[in-house]
């Protein structure tokens, strides 16, 4: 238990600032918390809720001439840090208090071996010779879980997982025995399976090194899972702190039961999911989808003809093995078969590699299968030549994980969706095609407002609508959602399900709804594909899937879910 007599870190009245169109704008508005010895608080909020500027600011990190402290105080053991100097704070940066980010591809150095990056902290924080650095490197190796030290220490970051890049990470951040270890959405863009592992290794790590850890997510029932006390922040302030299992079980502010509530529950099934500004104005449904409903719906999707049938579908990689280039093959998809149906959704889930987003781009025709057979609506379309495919797209298509990526960042939205309806001919001119545009945008929740903004002026929340936006404008009979809710907070990510599920039900869509995040595939789901490398591990009815899972890695999956 954390020794709460002696905080170790106490932030006191603290007002940060960020310059916006030549005056400063308060971001955080005088939050007070403290850190204690030996303990883990986890501070809970969605994206622009302050949570990392906070840690930034503990850090030292907040960027130069764009940002002020302008109110309060961050006293670590004692002393006021609050304005150091940048050689002042390279002093305890690393050494005192070290920082996990959410990104470990772009915090590690792509062109450096992982052992070389976690031995240049030792060099300039200790006076261990190279050999002692080489030794203790592999030791904290071990202690991170990592396989195969020896061989994991000349490797790149771009040659290992994303769990063994978070775990490298973590092996930099402890090097030199911190006392405040930041971690800040260390688990986001991980499997499930591999988030469990990470938290298990932090709480380990908590307890045999006596540690203090600033935990910060926007997942509260991650959250209650590993943190003593939790602090919730919401625009810049703390709404609500306290006791990790009381906040979770019984929560006093709005904003805390709306993140709680805004995640699927995996016991019954919401009609629609609440959102914050449900509870906010106080007009949350609780009406569940019976069985009874589900079984009648799911009666009359199977007494049609399957609109897709994927029968014994691989895709195999070739790749060079070393020196010589020895052709060495890696089936990605193997021997894979399946049938949809009209307005059903399949969810498809498993961890990364497992061949999930490759199977999606076989059905999409966007990489080949090297054998087997996609039929859509009875026709071969792995025979179709390039102008077939070309009209396919229009009946079968995508909603990307990123939105950003896939809109082009000097065209207007609403041009964005336009462009989509001109190429396959749909609508007569360009007036028609606006009008259109306008009413899809007002049907996915945005305004003919946003129609001439460009894709940098929206929140993630907005720009996924507008990816969902452009995908309906061609009036698709198939759209295939890879990850399209996982960078998401949870509550955006509550609205865009309720918005899928309503074109669902307006257009008659069919989706492949492809994650890992398994609460949001049992939500969606009809029924659930269990990928496992390049296989289908199991597939059955979602709520029968989750209640009675048949083999051992659907199990390991499903109790990998953050229960809270």
């Amino acid at each position: 238990m954390s020794d709460l007599s002696i905080p170790l870190l106490e932030v006191r009245q603290l007002g940060i600032s960020f310059l916006r169109e030549k005056s400063f704008i308060p971001v955080i508005h005088g939050i007070d918390f403290q850190l204690n010895s030996n303990e883990i608080l986890g501070v809970v909020g969605e994206s622009g809720s302050g949570k990392s500027v906070s840690s930034l600011a503990i850090m030292g990190l907040l960027p130069k001439k764009i940002s002020a402290i302008n109110s309060g105080s961050i006293v670590f053991e004692g002393k006021d840090i609050t304005h150091f100097s940048d050689k002042e704070f390279q002093k305890i940066r690393g050494n005192d208090i070290a920082m996990i980010f959410q990104e470990p591809m772009s915090s590690l150095n792509p062109s450096l071996k992982c052992g070389y990056q976690v031995a240049e902290i030792l060099e300039r924080h200790t006076d261990l010779s190279n050999k002692e650095i080489k030794a203790e490197v592999l030791s904290l190796f071990e202690k991170v879980k990592l396989p195969n030290p020896e061989e994991l220490f000349n490797k790149y970051p771009h040659q290992i997982s994303g769990g063994q890049k978070q775990r490298v990470m973590i092996a930099m951040a402890i090097a030199c025995k911190p006392k405040i270890l930041i971690a800040d959405e260390p688990t986001t863009a991980l499997d499930v399976t591999v988030q469990k592992e990470i938290i298990q290794l932090l709480k380990d790590l908590q307890q045999e090194t006596k540690m203090s850890i600033l935990f910060i997510s926007h997942d509260l029932l991650l959250v209650s899972e590993i943190a003593n006390r939790v602090l919730v922040m919401y625009k810049g302030e703390i709404v609500e702190q306290g006791n990790a299992n009381a906040i979770f079980e019984h929560p006093q502010h709005n904003y805390t039961k709306a993140l709680i509530a805004s995640r699927p529950s995996l016991d019954f099934r919401l009609k629609r999911l609440p959102t914050i500004q449900d509870f906010l104005n106080n007009s949350v449904s609780s009406e569940i989808v019976s069985s009874e409903e589900r079984k009648k719906n799911q009666e009359k999707l199977y007494a049609q003809q399957p609109i897709l049938e994927v029968k014994n579908v691989d895709k195999e990689y070739l790749s060079t093995v070393g020196l010589f280039g020895k052709k060495a093959s890696f089936k990605a998809v193997d021997d894979v078969s399946f049938k949809i149906y009209d307005g059903e959704t399949v969810g498809l889930v498993g961890e990364s590699g497992c061949g999930k987003s490759t199977l999606g781009n076989a059905i999409l025709q966007l990489d080949k299968a090297t054998a087997g057979h996609i039929f859509y609506k009875g026709n071969d379309i792995t025979k179709l030549n390039n102008s077939e495919i070309r009209k396919l797209r229009k009946v079968i298509q995508l909603i990307f994980q990123d939105p950003y990526s896939s809109l082009n960042p000097r065209i207007p939205v609403g041009k964005a969706i336009m462009e989509p309806m001109k190429v396959h001919g749909l609508y007569k001119n360009d007036t028609e095609r606006k009008a259109k545009t306008i009413e899809i945008l007002e049907r996915v929740g945005l305004s003919e407002a946003f129609f001439n903004r460009y894709p940098h002026e929206f929140s993630g929340g907005q720009r996924q609508r507008i990816g969902i936006a452009r995908t309906i404008a061609l009036q698709p009979k198939l759209i295939v959602c890879d990850e399209s809710v996982s960078a998401l907070d949870i509550s955006v990510q509550a609205q865009v399900l309720n918005l899928l599920n309503e074109l669902k039900e307006n257009f008659g869509f069919t989706y492949i709804f492809i994650s890992h995040d398994l609460a949001v595939v049992k939500y969606m789901s009809d029924q659930v594909l269990v990928m496992n490398k390049g296989k289908i591990e199991e597939m059955a009815d979602a709520d029968e899937l989750y209640a009675n899972p048949k083999s051992d890695y659907t199990k390991r999956l499903i109790d990998a879910i953050p229960k809270g």
